[in-house]
């Protein structure tokens, strides 16, 4: 392999890489689509600081707004995956509490391709 060979490879990963940021990372979304299998779905603008109970099939879900991110903070579930999943804050992100029957989505930004939709 020569040098021309590692400069081609070099420039080839660095260009992929800028176009991995530009073309495939969705942007900032702009509302919470809440949905409950015990209670009508809400929309809720990110930009607005708010703490919200949802009634689920166990229990009371709670998600907090904050800084136009949102989360889950509680719920009654088991093992807490929709907990530990953390801020919600790019378009298309979901976090759910399954056994609870709630779900979080966040919409109304640009939605970009990933590898499972592309």
């Amino acid at each position: 392999m020569t040098r021309a060979d590692r400069m081609l490879l070099a420039v080839a990963a660095a260009l992929v890489m800028v176009l991995y940021g530009v073309l495939w990372q969705p942007g900032p979304g702009r509302e919470a689509h809440i949905l409950s299998a015990a209670g009508k779905p809400l929309q809720l603008d990110l930009d607005q600081a708010r703490t919200v109970t949802i009634p689920g099939r166990l229990g009371p879900s709670v998600v907090e707004i904050d800084h136009g991110r949102a989360r889950f903070v509680a719920s009654p579930c088991t093992g807490k995956l929709c907990i530990r999943a953390g801020w919600q804050q790019r378009a298309g992100a979901v976090a759910a509490c399954l056994p609870n029957g709630v779900s979080l989505s966040i919409g109304g930004g640009d939605r970009r391709f990933d590898a499972i939709n592309f």
